[in-house]
């Protein structure tokens, strides 16, 4: 006897819904053995960073504002992928509109009922313009949209580092950052005593959105069809160009979104250390949810609460905070192997005699 994989003829709505938990729970698992390795009790650890992100008020509400800008990319990444554009670069489409937000927050002759509607607009609008680039040389020259999006990252953070260490620098402070947006710019607060921001409830109202948009409109079916068949869909009278730019162009705004959120809500100006990378995490929470619009929310609370609790974790158990970072790749890999089961199933097969 052997194990073979056998193609399923449908996918059980229960087991759609078991993989990613399954994916997380295995994570957890495969990295405990890291946690002992640094000698330290893994359930203590675990504990140690789960209730220091979701066991008080203030741990809670710190869980959730980190998880707004992650929400934002898997969104963007989520409908990218669901169209085939391997949209790599929503880090660098993040910081286009969080320069855009920056840049039009800091205006003095905008009116100030102004600022906070304008800097979400023109923030959206930066990061899907940045996303249609790539899409275009993949439509129009057909460049490789993995490496364009992503080499497109670098470009996008050392010019705005190049900005924020020469003309566009704060002569105030002196350091390599923008100047500070107006205070009329800066985003109100959803509840006091805490950083929950307006961007909190816009990352919510674009979880829904986007499911509206996929389930419900005609756009998000030719976005699946382009995804599931371009040449079904070409038949089908779908425009595949047209299709595919605007995908880009909602990804990159979703994820411009994303940088929008961090200059209003929290940095009020542009710096270098303004995303430590939450383009390349909202890849690994739209897998996480299966490309799930709806998904992306519980996935991105799940890396910001490890995000938010990496620290306290180190500090009571000593386990180094990169440990964080090994807990999202070891997830994507995870989840990478469980979508194998979504399509296939294990089964005993009597071995063929030679």
């Amino acid at each position: 006897m052997r194990l073979a994989l056998e193609l399923r003829e449908r996918t059980p709505a229960w087991l759609n819904l078991a993989l990613p938990l399954a994916a997380v729970l295995a994570t957890l698992v495969l990295c405990s053995g890291l946690i002992a390795l640094a000698g330290a009790d893994v359930g203590e650890a675990y504990l140690a960073l789960f209730s220091s992100a979701l066991g008080s008020t203030f741990g809670l509400s710190e869980t959730v504002v980190k998880a707004t800008p992650l929400i934002f990319t898997g969104l963007a990444v989520a409908v990218a992928f669901r169209a085939k554009f391997w949209n790599i670069g929503a880090e660098g489409q993040l910081l286009a509109g969080a320069m855009a937000a920056a840049f039009i927050g800091a205006r003095e002759g905008l009116p100030a009922w102004s600022l906070v509607p304008l800097m979400i607009v023109c923030g959206a609008i930066a990061g899907g313009l940045w996303a249609a680039l790539p899409a275009v040389l993949k439509l129009r020259y057909r460049v490789d949209d993995v490496v364009a999006t992503l080499m497109l990252n670098f470009i996008m953070f050392y010019s705005m580092m190049a900005l924020v260490d020469g003309p566009w620098k704060d002569p105030l402070s002196g350091y390599p950052d923008s100047p500070d947006i107006r205070l009329e710019a800066e985003f109100p607060m959803l509840l006091t005593a805490t950083r929950l921001h307006l961007g909190v409830l816009l990352s919510a109202l674009a979880a829904l959105g986007v499911w509206f948009l996929m389930r419900m409109t005609t756009l998000g079916f030719a976005i699946r069809a382009v995804g599931e068949n371009p040449r079904a869909a070409r038949h089908g009278g779908i425009d595949i160009l047209r299709t595919t730019l605007l995908t880009a162009v909602i990804s990159g705004g979703l994820a411009g979104l994303a940088g929008v959120g961090e200059v209003g809500g929290l940095h009020f100006q542009v710096m270098a250390a303004l995303s430590p990378g939450y383009g390349y995490t909202g890849i690994v929470i739209a897998m996480l949810a299966r490309l799930n619009p709806l998904g992306v929310v519980p996935a991105g609370l799940f890396f910001a609460a490890v995000l938010t609790g990496a620290e306290a974790m180190s500090r009571k158990t000593g386990v180094p905070v990169f440990l964080a970072d090994v807990i999202q790749g070891t997830a994507l890999i995870c989840m990478i192997v469980a979508l194998l089961f979504s399509t296939y199933r294990l089964r005993l097969r009597r071995a063929q005699a030679h």
